[in-house]
């Protein structure tokens, strides 16, 4: 009895291997970014749906559900063949920089995770091309950036303007700009793009600058022993920070001069105090991290991709409260 119970394929063991890993995929799919992309999508089809006045389009369940669940299944696919094949290129600097990652600790094994990658690229192109064409060129155009940015012998990361720019360019402008047309196409309106989600745009597309900078600040070590060329070897770890910490202040104040400005289809009292509360409480964060802590460091980061997280939040709600 006991032998056949050990035997089933539901047992606590198996049971606990199955979790430890979908644990390891979550770690490896990389949380964080996981997190923006499920942001970005959800918050660029409600201000499509906002500004479009497509309020019954909302309403109308499961037509509505469908076309957003692919979208983001898509762009979920999209982003674990990115982040994947970066660590599939970074297993030896991974295990200085980020030794919690299933490549660098060997949860995963080198096949395991080109057997994710392959996989997950080629359902985010399917995925794609079944739910339109706005969508399968900004999820073609995302991982061509992406394979240029790791894989040699172009490898961009190598490069700190270019490896900037990948970044940036594509979080910044390709999906916010992507994903909006897609929106507009299943909802069967304008395809021109509207002064709001441009500032949207601009917004992300400089504070993804200040996150591309600021995240090679805790992985200097690695980054030097294996000769990869970043703003923080170049500049210093104090200067980058710096220089993030203005990057973002000058986004908040942005923002609050297009309330200030009335700009329409945004509610400018909400977008006032909102920004202006996130740019004190940066600022007061900022005040307690210490450089030569590597936590610290990797913490303070965390919460910059926070307020990434928050702005994807805030505009749609103030294209709601409009």
């Amino acid at each position: 009895m006991s032998q056949s119970s050990q035997n089933t394929p539901f047992s606590r063991k198996s049971v606990q291997s199955y979790f430890h890993w979908f644990y390891a995929f979550w770690k490896f799919s990389r949380p964080h970014t996981i997190i923006g992309t499920t942001l970005s999508v959800l918050s660029l089809y409600f201000i499509a749906v906002a500004i479009n006045h497509s309020y019954d389009y909302l309403l109308s369940l499961p037509n509505s559900l469908f076309p957003v669940l692919g979208t983001w299944i898509a762009c979920l696919c999209g982003n674990v063949y990115i982040v994947g094949l970066n660590q599939l290129e970074d297993i030896e600097i991974d295990k200085i920089n980020k030794p919690h990652l299933p490549l660098a600790s060997g949860e995963f094994s080198r096949k395991t995770g080109l057997l994710i990658v392959v996989i997950t690229g080629i359902l985010a192109l399917v995925i794609a091309w079944l739910c339109g064409p706005f969508l399968l060129g900004m999820v073609a155009i995302s991982l061509t950036i992406g394979t240029a940015y790791s894989l040699p012998p172009i490898r961009l990361k190598q490069f700190p303007f270019w490896a900037a720019l990948c970044i940036f360019s594509v979080r910044g402008t390709i999906v916010n700009l992507g994903l909006y047309f897609h929106f507009s196409w299943v909802l069967q309106q304008s395809q021109s793009i509207p002064l709001v989600v441009w500032i949207l745009t601009l917004f992300i597309l400089v504070f993804t600058f200040a996150i591309a900078i600021f995240k090679d600040i805790p992985d200097m070590e690695g980054d030097r022993l294996y000769n990869i060329s970043t703003f923080t070897i170049q500049l210093g770890p104090q200067a980058v920070f710096n220089l993030a910490l203005w990057v973002i202040t000058v986004c908040y104040l942005g923002m609050i001069i297009v309330g200030l400005l009335r700009v329409a289809s945004i509610n400018p009292v909400f977008l006032i105090i909102s920004h202006l509360l996130l740019l004190v409480g940066m600022w007061f964060r900022s005040l307690a991290v210490d450089l030569e802590d590597k936590s610290a460091i990797a913490q303070f980061y965390q919460f910059i991709w926070k307020l990434f997280f928050i702005e994807y939040l805030i505009f749609p709600l103030a294209c709601f409260l409009a």
